[in-house]
């Protein structure tokens, strides 16, 4: 068999572009091999999306040339070849975003097979009678990322991805709800279901239905949401604008059908900003969204991400996100300074000094970090339900997340157990403690896998 290593960088799309893309060489007999000696060829799936993802592509690069020399990149930062060539010259091959037969032709062309190709084709003998298990997957088996649609409709000022990844690309929902039976059936017992925009989801397909089983499934983010939640798995939404339809979607939340868990990347608080960045609403409006959310399922976790610095971002802007932190008491907080990307629109206005951006993302993040403290002490003494993602350090103690968590953005729960806990199961467990950001506790059980039992307490 050829040799194909493989670097995967960027946000949780680029990463199930990656697993298409590992699937597909080794459908068609490449062997896949975790380091650059013994690969006879790499590729680099890359993020182009702001600058310091790009310089980290871009290293990334560098280093698989160094170490291997035989290189094909691909991903976001593939849309703009001549800043790959700028530094890199010697890159073999270069595909855009979710390209998989522009790799799969690169590396056909660099790394032919010598062998009859069809033998790459047959399933280990380990592997025959398992759905999907020819399918390579970057995440532990018992969570995966489903992505509904590709591309952006959005023109916001600080972002090229409609430029990088095109308009929005939705795909039909009985293509999506047979990933994700096939994903259940290999053992996913979580769904994260991701898009750049998911609540925009089957807009461009003019939400035309598909037929699934012996039903017709509309291409809308409710209706999938409500197939996807009778499969048996925890069902995660990440990337939700707050489109009035979303609120169709809490009370399955509040029923125990759908994790209580939203992904809202809000961005500001400041409407004058926001106008600015080409985004709706302000912090009027969005706590007005949030409290009817809570109204109809009050154990709702919010995630949220904000950018400071933003080019003509005024002190009086960074007070009223403040004062929005502090009445929304979000459960989990991203912070980000404006970071320049080549191409938007925002780079040709006034732009805020480094050292500033830096002093107002700190008083951001401090007062972040009290309020999930408090959020977070509140949980002290009572059950919660939680996967098990790991094994922690000492003996018996895992690494675990609650419905408030998901994976790699928020925060974790350390427990310790018997030591009979596998990785993917359900545990009931007794908050004992707490920080800024993790929640610490003791096993009382393992739970039968029932999705609706892991919702609020697991009394």
């Amino acid at each position: 068999m050829r040799r194909v290593g493989f670097v995967s960088l960027g946000c949780p799309k680029a990463l199930v572009d990656s697993e298409r893309i590992l699937t597909q060489l080794r459908a068609e007999g490449y062997e896949l091999v975790q380091d650059y000696q013994a690969a006879e060829l790499v590729v680099v799936n890359t993020c182009g999306f702001i600058t310091p993802a790009v310089e980290e592509s871009l290293e990334a690069i560098g280093e698989a040339l160094r170490e291997n020399g035989n290189v094909v990149v691909t991903g976001c930062l593939g849309e703009r070849p001549e800043t790959i060539r700028e530094r890199h010259p010697k890159v073999a091959a270069i595909t855009g975003q979710a390209d998989l037969e522009g790799v799969m032709q690169a590396v056909r062309a660099l790394l032919p097979h010598d062998e009859e190709p069809f033998t790459g084709l047959l399933p280990l003998a380990s592997e025959r009678g398992r759905p999907d298990a020819r399918a390579v997957r970057l995440t532990p088996r018992h969570y995966a990322y489903l992505k509904v649609a590709e591309g952006c409709d959005h023109r916001c000022s600080f972002c090229v991805i409609p430029q990088l990844r095109g308009p929005q690309v939705s795909r039909d929902a009985s293509d999506v709800l047979h990933e994700a039976t096939r994903l259940v059936a290999s053992g996913t017992k979580e769904l994260i279901v991701i898009a750049q925009d998911t609540s925009a989801y089957g807009r461009d397909l003019r939400h035309r239905v598909s037929r699934y089983g012996d039903r017709d499934v509309e291409a809308h983010l409710v209706p999938l949401v409500r197939e996807l939640a009778s499969l048996g798995a925890w069902v995660r939404l990440h990337y939700v604008y707050p489109y009035p339809h979303v609120r169709e979607l809490i009370p399955l939340m509040a029923d125990g059908a759908l994790l209580p868990y939203l992904d809202v990347p809000l961005q500001h608080a400041s409407p004058r900003l926001l106008r600015a960045m080409r985004r709706p609403g302000g912090s009027e409006s969005h706590l007005r969204t949030i409290e009817a959310w809570r109204r109809v399922c009050p154990e709702l976790a919010i995630r949220s991400s904000f950018i400071v610095g933003f080019p003509g971002e005024t002190e009086e802007d960074v007070v009223e996100l403040l004062e929005f932190l502090t009445a929304a008491r979000l459960d989990r907080v991203g912070v980000f300074t404006y970071s320049e990307v080549p191409g938007a629109a925002a780079n040709d206005l006034p732009q805020v000094p480094e050292e500033l951006k830096r002093e107002r993302l700190d008083r951001v993040m401090a007062l972040q970090q009290k309020l999930s403290a408090e959020r977070l002490a509140s949980k002290v003494g009572s059950s919660v339900a939680a996967i098990v993602d790991d094994y922690d350090e000492l003996p018996g103690a895992v690494v675990a997340r609650t419905t408030a968590d998901a994976p790699g953005v928020d925060g974790v729960l350390r427990c310790q157990t018997d030591g009979t806990v596998k990785i993917g199961d359900l545990i009931e467990a007794r908050v004992t403690g707490s920080d800024e950001y993790d929640l610490f506790g003791t096993c009382t059980r393992t739970l039968p896998w029932r999705p609706a039992l892991a919702f609020g307490s697991a009394s």
